[in-house]
């Protein structure tokens, strides 16, 4: 079974059958091949991976993260960050930054990111010097923090995948999303000095009084969701709930902008991204199961020990394996399939699986701003209409900057296990 499913799948990837068909389809034929199972199990299996009550959290993160950037929040995040880091040279890009960490917090998606804050601070940066390309790298490394800094809907899915508590996934996130963001922003800081670009960012930004003012209300929702969970107030579902309802509260009754007539379109959209995410989920719920119960993750666990006796070799390779999937497939898919096979084996090593889940999850990550299918890439070339193949020379900086910072995350577990400890005590 194990050749038939692996097989299947590599060739209608390379086919270019959509994710969660291929992974469907590969399983049916894995079944079909195997013949003594029963092809009822393909709708058992796909209804029971999605009938999870902490996948709930995921169409109302994405609900939220819609709500938030038609109802002025992001728009005001920006402004705040502006009148924080935007008085020095290269403030701009650093507000760029800043800002998808703060936008990170309430929406959970590395994409919704992009479009939400790119679209205010590519304009922004292209009309205060910044070359176009320049711009659209430090938005598309920038945006990646959405699936770092928690509510991360890449968490939730490792965390169900692997049974691992998403209340302290999300808490682990802290300090690598920090770690990025801070990375990113001596980046830039550097590149804008050497290249004299950002010296005139300081202009036309309010004071820090006036705009933490007006964003106030906007930093409620992290607030709200951030401090529900690590409070024990409610579970990371419930808080995806109360993002919600912070989220209207906010767009239409404080600041106005979010309309009635919005709402149909912002459900739409919503649906649209909770569809494609859940179908994935179905499918590679069914993958997971074979794949189990054929015995891979036994035998991939003793080929790694024979292959790797200590725990370091196993880590790199284990990342040189995920920057390469995560250039070619997409991350729900990438972490579903693969992580119930791997978190065991990393166990087997003393990792621990929180640990390990964010390692996985930056390393996808990276995925996100690579060629060919780096969507937090192709998101950011269509705000700033720019082709991809422009973009390429001024994002190496960035990718080598977000490699650095996992390898220090990859070998420092304390950088993500110590907010666990202090916040729990355990």
């Amino acid at each position: 079974m194990n050749t038939a499913l692996g097989l299947s799948l590599a060739i209608l990837f390379l086919l270019g059958v959509p994710i969660a068909v291929a992974i469907g389809l590969a399983s049916v034929i894995g079944i079909e091949v195997h013949g003594r199972l029963p092809l009822l199990l393909v709708a058992q299996r796909m209804f029971t991976g999605i009938d999870s009550f902490p996948l709930m959290a995921i169409p109302l993160f994405i609900l939220a993260g819609n709500l938030m950037s038609a109802g002025g929040i992001s728009h005001r995040l920006v402004e705040l960050a502006k009148s924080i880091v935007g008085g020095i040279q290269g403030g701009l890009a650093c507000s760029c930054v800043l800002t998808c960490m703060m936008f990170a917090s309430v929406s959970g998606s590395s994409v919704a990111t992009t479009f939400a804050i790119g679209a205010i601070l590519i304009p922004a940066m292209v009309k205060y010097g910044y070359p176009k390309p320049m711009a659209a790298s430090i938005q598309a490394s920038s945006a990646e923090l959405g699936v770092l800094i928690p509510p991360s809907i890449p968490l939730i899915l490792y965390g169900v995948s692997t049974d691992t508590s998403i209340g302290k996934l999300f808490i682990a996130g802290l300090g690598p999303g920090l770690l990025v963001a801070t990375s990113l922003i001596i980046l830039v800081l550097i590149l804008c000095r050497l290249r004299g670009i950002g010296k005139m960012d300081g202009e036309d930004r309010s004071s820090v009084r006036v705009a933490s003012i007006n964003a106030l209300p906007a930093l409620m929702v992290p607030f709200v969701i951030l401090g529900g969970i690590y409070s024990g107030v409610f579970t990371p579902t419930e808080a995806s709930a109360a993002a919600v309802a912070v989220a209207l509260l906010i767009g239409m009754g404080i600041y106005r902008e979010l309309k009635f007539h919005q709402l149909p379109e912002i459900f739409k959209q919503t649906i649209i991204s909770t569809s494609a995410i859940m179908i994935i989920i179905a499918a590679a719920s069914l993958f997971s199961f074979l794949i189990t119960r054929s015995g891979l993750p036994n035998e991939v666990a003793a080929w790694f020990k024979d292959l790797f006796e200590s725990r370091i070799a196993f880590l790199l390779a284990v990342n040189l394996l995920l920057l390469i999937v995560g250039m070619f497939i997409e991350t729900s898919a990438a972490i579903l399939v693969l992580a119930p096979i791997l978190t065991p084996i990393a166990v087997l090593y003393g990792v621990d699986p929180v640990h390990f889940g964010l390692i996985i999850v930056v390393n996808l990550a990276l995925g996100m701003i690579t060629p060919p299918l780096g969507v937090n890439l192709f998101a950011a070339c269509a705000v700033a209409k720019l082709p991809v193949e422009k973009i390429i020379p001024q994002l190496l900086w960035f990718v080598l900057t977000v490699f650095g910072a996992l390898m220090i995350i990859t070998y420092v577990p304390a950088i993500t296990l110590w907010p666990v400890e202090l916040i729990l005590g355990n």
